[in-house]
């Protein structure tokens, strides 16, 4: 990606963001709220047009062709509302899975695999409205790898998953990107977790790029104190800082 702007009225979101994300590699994207994670997700997932900029993956331009682009993207944004709650989760990824084009044969026998991974076999016929939210969580992953994507994009993953799923998730990821050569971005407000998984660490405020740290070289502490002087530095008049 290069240059990304977003504003939403007056608030700027991205603000000339460049960054690479290579196949294989685990990035964890760091950031306050409001920084513009979830919005840069978006726009790399095709949902949000950016107001300058470009997007290239895999060769696809994202703006120009998202139909393309999609194709190699796993998106999951923790929107609960992003599935049909009256349906089961099996009729969901079956569905989901449907609208990439898999024929139902192939999409019967993906859901399965896909609901086996997530542990929701038992819960497989049930109306998702019935699911708790980790629950809900562990079925949009499993959506978005529905097509076994080379990237995937996640927001905050692990946020209502308790630690048996989100350590799940951590090994997951990892032998995604080391055996399947999946490019990873997630947005996480986890140090551990960031540093526990990702390759890199990519910390924004306000839009723009503040810190990039190899997570190999450091620790949670060590990134809790650069974390918290990178976006001191960046904060403008009327930021509110917690200081407590």
């Amino acid at each position: 990606m290069r240059g990304l702007v977003k504003g939403f009225g007056p608030v700027v979101a991205l603000d000339g963001l460049d960054l690479d994300l290579p196949r294989g590699e685990i990035v964890a994207l760091l950031g306050p709220n409001g920084a513009g994670k979830s919005t840069l997700l978006r726009v790399l997932g095709t949902s949000v047009l950016p107001d300058a900029g470009s997007v290239r993956i895999l060769g696809s331009d994202a703006i120009a062709d998202p139909v393309g682009a999609r194709r190699a993207i796993g998106l999951m944004v923790g929107d609960e509302r992003a599935l049909y709650w009256r349906l089961s989760g099996r009729q969901n990824l079956e569905f989901f899975t449907a609208l990439h084009g898999m024929r139902r044969p192939a999409a019967v026998a993906r859901t399965g695999e896909l609901l086996a991974a997530a542990g929701l076999d038992s819960a497989a016929d049930r109306p998702v409205s019935s699911y708790s939210s980790g629950m809900r969580v562990r079925l949009l992953m499993a959506r978005a790898l529905a097509t076994e994507p080379p990237l995937l994009l996640l927001d905050e993953p692990t946020r209502t998953l308790d630690p048996q799923a989100a350590n799940a998730f951590r090994v997951m990821a990892r032998r995604l990107a080391r055996e399947h050569d999946t490019g990873i971005l997630f947005a996480t407000h986890d140090l551990h977790e960031a540093v526990a998984v990702a390759d890199r660490i990519v910390v924004i405020s306000r839009g723009r790029i503040v810190l990039e740290q190899d997570a190999g070289a450091t620790d949670a502490a060590f990134l809790e104190a650069a974390f918290l002087e990178a976006v001191a530095e960046h904060a403008q008049p009327g930021d509110e800082l917690v200081t407590w």
